[in-house]
């Protein structure tokens, strides 16, 4: 593994510290001295959650399922609230199928090339998180090949070549407004010749201009499926944390569009609604499988539940109050 457990809690730990601070000092803080008969703790959690783009319904339901196990637990004491709010939290993000993330960090990958085709609205940070999972693989030891297939913006281009030299990433590049369906072709023939374990491809992310821009995903999907028919490959979404719920409608238009199987929350550490996490899994069945904490190549860490959940709890640091 390339990130060892400690380093990836303290990563989550890290970017979610705005949306702890966003919620007041972390959901925990709600329960310091409250009543769990007092209403306003439980519409303070409400609105918490709201507030941070879990979603009104998600939130509300949340709420209601804790509220409904201290009662049938005859919970009193609010640090076993806290646990008990964890747990459904934690069941919210799990998806039905566990085996998905590991075919995103394991040395055996389930393919070679392992096709990974990068999706995304324009501005999500699409071509960093596409650096940061070319970083990741081959800190793995793995070989990796970037096909540059956003040839709608000459400076996609340009930036992933950059990235690519950075990383040591071979890049596959045709020229500003090429046929992508072609990059896609001569990516995948060129990382399959040079024995490249993993084929990372970007893509264009004109929402704006939707129908062509879906049509056009559709088509490199095809040419990835026709040159290695039956194996796993992976659309991966990246979402801008930071959009909120907005973010989830462009998931969702995404998903039925091209059929995306895991979400990377871009640009965490940036945001105090890193609720969308929860929104993404809930309202899409979309499994996080990475999220970015920061700025650089190695601001990457694989989505792991239980250390999202403990992250959103954890407390915040002491001030000494000048003393």
């Amino acid at each position: 593994m390339v990130f060892n457990f400690l380093r990836r809690k303290d990563k989550t730990t890290d970017a979610l510290a705005r949306t702890r601070s966003g919620w007041g000092g972390g959901l925990a803080a709600l329960f310091q001295n409250a009543s769990l008969s007092d209403e306003r703790l439980w519409e303070g959690l409400e609105e918490a959650l709201i507030s941070a783009d879990v979603g009104v319904e998600t939130s509300l339901a949340t709420v209601n399922a804790v509220r409904r196990r201290v009662r049938e637990e005859e919970t009193t004491d609010p640090a076993e609230v806290v646990e008990l709010f964890k747990e459904e939290l934690a069941f919210l993000l799990e998806p039905e199928d566990k085996t998905f993330w590991d075919w995103y960090d394991r040395p055996d990958l389930p393919a070679k090339p392992f096709v990974l085709m990068v999706v995304g609205v324009n501005g999500a940070g699409k071509t960093t998180s596409i650096a940061k999972l070319a970083a990741h693989y081959r800190r793995m030891g793995k070989s990796v090949l970037i096909g540059a297939g956003d040839t709608f913006r000459a400076a996609a281009i340009e930036q992933i070549k950059v990235w690519g030299e950075r990383i040591g990433a071979d890049v596959v590049a045709h020229q500003h407004g090429a046929d992508p369906g072609a990059v896609a072709f001569d990516s995948y023939e060129a990382a399959a010749a040079r024995g490249a374990d993993v084929l990372i491809f970007d893509t264009a992310g004109r929402l704006h201009t939707k129908t062509p821009l879906m049509d056009e995903l559709r088509k490199v999907r095809r040419v990835f499926e026709s040159r290695a028919p039956g194996a796993p490959q992976q659309t991966l979404l990246v979402v801008d944390a930071g959009t909120g719920h907005n973010g989830v409608e462009q998931a969702r238009v995404f998903k039925e569009a091209v059929g995306v199987t895991g979400a990377f929350l871009a640009k965490l550490d940036g945001t105090a609604k890193g609720g969308v996490t929860v929104a993404v899994a809930q309202e899409l069945q979309l499994p996080v499988v990475f999220i970015g904490t920061g700025e650089g190549e190695e601001d990457l860490a694989l989505f792991d539940t239980d250390d999202f959940v403990d992250a959103l709890f954890a407390p915040e640091p002491q001030r000494d109050g000048g003393r």
